[in-house]
């Protein structure tokens, strides 16, 4: 059972990445309200097609006429979200029903509740016109889904035990290093969902300045009430170029802890941690060179998507340093 349920896993795992990028592409591509009721699209399983379909849902939904591109993209990403949604399901029976228990059955419990919160989120977000941070913390809930899947996939794998090095300061540097990448997740969540990712279009200045152009409280007010249309953003430039030079900000202190942890890794000459060091360094270079892009092409959407793809992927690295640091690459499954 054990094969089966880490092949399940991998597949699950795959498809939730996809997930997320999928996700994006459909924030970036502003078809988040492509579909402005929930699960449905205008009250359809489907996006509405026919002359009457599609004139009943403009008369039901007057401010969002029907844009079929937009809602197919928002509909395709809820029917991937189903799928991953019955996989993990999937995954959580599996380990219930394990009866030696060598199955990690809290974290795979773990998951779906994961999973049932973000379904909440992914309602609110259409509901609420995508509030900032409703649609940063939906972000920050797949992501979260995506790490409970690579940790249990990383668990339940074949491979030989090998104890942690001698180094004092690795545990400490590890997490600290995935605390500092999850506060940077959120900041580009929120630079996003603000659509402040032009609000400074020139690097490594912000409008040939290295200070933040509005009040940080108004940048950062969480909450702004309900009943707000919060598409193309309600914030002014200010306050949008405030949110971008943080975030940059934030990526300057992130690359100089992981390059630090890298570093550091290279330095014990020592499997797995040498090749954990290096795939540090390699998708943190990748995912500077993509946001360094994104100024200097003026945010070309594909590239856009690969900036969230390149997060995800720098998370899974960051994942699995301190799966290695904490567990000691033990073989025993958590439960």
């Amino acid at each position: 059972m054990l094969d089966t349920f880490h092949r399940l896993n991998l597949l699950t795992l795959v498809l939730t990445f996809c997930l997320v990028v999928l996700g994006a592409y459909v924030r970036l591509s502003n078809a988040g309200l492509g579909c402005p009721d929930w699960p449905g699209c205008y009250g359809h399983i489907g996006v509405p097609d026919a002359q009457h379909e599609v004139a009943a849902a403009e008369a039901a939904y007057p401010e969002r006429p029907v844009e079929a591109p937009k809602a197919w993209k928002e509909m395709v990403h809820r029917y991937l979200a189903g799928v991953v949604g019955l996989l993990i399901g999937a995954l959580a029976v599996l380990a219930w029903r394990d009866r030696s228990r060598t199955l990690p059955r809290r974290l795979a419990l773990a998951v779906v509740g994961v999973v049932l919160v973000q379904i909440v989120f992914g309602a609110l977000t259409v509901t609420l016109k995508v509030k900032p941070i409703i649609v940063t913390t939906h972000l920050m809930l797949g992501l979260t889904t995506l790490s409970l899947l690579w940790w249990m996939w990383l668990s339940t794998r074949r491979t030989a035990a090998s104890a942690p090095p001698a180094a004092a300061l690795l545990k400490p540097l590890s997490l600290a290093a995935l605390l500092l990448l999850c506060g940077q997740i959120f900041l580009g969540g929120w630079t996003s969902t603000n659509y402040a990712a032009l609000a400074c279009p020139d690097f490594p200045a912000c409008h040939d300045s290295y200070l933040p152009k509005g009040d940080l409280g108004e940048a950062f007010k969480l909450w702004r009430g309900l009943g707000i249309d919060y598409e193309f953003g309600v914030l002014d430039t200010a306050a949008r170029a405030t949110i971008h030079l943080v975030h940059r900000y934030g990526a300057l202190v992130l690359s100089l802890m992981l390059v630090t942890v890298a570093g550091y890794l290279l330095s014990l000459r020592r499997a797995p941690y040498t090749s954990l060091g290096l795939a540090l360094l390699a998708a943190l270079a990748l995912q500077l060179a993509i946001g360094i892009g994104l100024i200097l092409k003026q945010l070309p959407l594909w590239l856009a998507d690969a900036h969230n793809a390149g997060a995800a992927v720098l998370l899974l690295a960051v994942l699995a340093l301190n799966h290695t640091v904490w567990r000691g690459g033990s073989r025993r499954p958590a439960h």
